[in-house]
This record gives C-alpha cells, structure tokens and sequence, in this order.
C-alpha cells in the first residue's frame, strides 16, 4: 500500500516538473506527441460528451436544410475542416490538425456537433460559435456534418458544386 501511494506520489511531482521545467512542447507548429495526441483526444470525446445535453436538432434534416447547412460549412468551417472534394491541404502550422469532416465525417450525435460548434474547445483553435451565432445556424451545420459522409446524392452535388464555385 505504502508503494502505491510513493508511486502515486512520485508521478504526480514528475509531472509537475515535467511541465514546469518547460519540457512540455507547446509550439503550434510542432506535432503533440503520440501520448499528447491521445490523451487530449480522449480529454475532449469524453468531455464532449458527458457535457452536451442529448436534444434533438429542432432543424429537419430536409435537402433544403441540409444544402443549407452545407453552404455555411463551406463558407464559415471548410477553411479549417476541409470542403468536400478538395483534398488535405496543408495544415502543419495547426496542431492540433482540425478534423477533415468532409473526408473523415464524424462520430458525434448532432447535439454534440452544436455542443462543440457552439462552445468550442479549448486550446484547439476550435472557438465559440455560440457567442456570434444563432443556436438555429449551427444546428442546420451540425444536421449538414451528421450525414456528411451519408447525403442524398443530389445534395452533395450540390455542396461539392458550391465548394468547387466558390459560392
């Protein structure tokens, strides 16, 4: 028992030393390491979701809503996210890399997609849309991103047609 709680102990003083020694690298434009990666990953999915509240999207996933939706992700969100059709670009200057939703979709409830477009998440460079946006703008985005990788054929002509004009 004893040896347990020295390890404890001895963890935790390494950490804080570990940190306030300055060995902790905190540039944006050096990759976190794969054990920063990792815990920050799990950090945010299990905050995300013991912190948004399930309730559904008061936006009806219509092609009209969705194609809406679309359009304010290509013109507000693509520029970190990726628009559809366009390929990785190069986003070494952000780590960490802000999820490629139009390649890789996501694995977030819609309630959790207005969570996070709403509130943001810390020392990420995702900021909080909330403070500028209506909730009914970022639930017709977060409808858009929660069938993403699943919309109707004519609908993702329709955004990738917007992504390729411009528009």
């Amino acid at each position: 028992m004893l040896g347990a709680f020295l390890s404890l102990i001895l963890l935790t003083v390494g950490g804080i030393l570990y940190l306030k020694l300055g060995l902790a690298e905190v540039r944006a434009d050096a990759p976190p390491s794969r054990l920063e990666a990792s815990l920050m990953r799990m950090a945010v999915h299990s905050s995300v979701r013991r912190h948004a509240p399930e309730v559904a999207n008061p936006i009806s996933p219509t092609d009209d809503n969705l194609i809406a939706g679309g359009k304010i992700y290509l013109n507000e969100c693509s520029g970190c996210h990726g628009a559809p059709g366009a390929g990785n670009k190069d986003d070494s200057a952000l780590n960490p890399p802000a999820p490629r939703m139009a390649e890789i979709g996501t694995e977030y409830s819609e309630a959790q997609i207005f969570w996070v477009a709403k509130h943001g998440v810390r020392r990420t460079g995702m900021f909080a849309n909330g403070v500028w946006e209506t909730d009914q703008k970022l639930w017709t985005v977060a409808a858009y991103l929660y069938r993403i990788k699943n919309l109707p054929p004519h609908v993702a002509e329709e955004i990738t047609k917007a992504a390729k004009s411009g528009s």
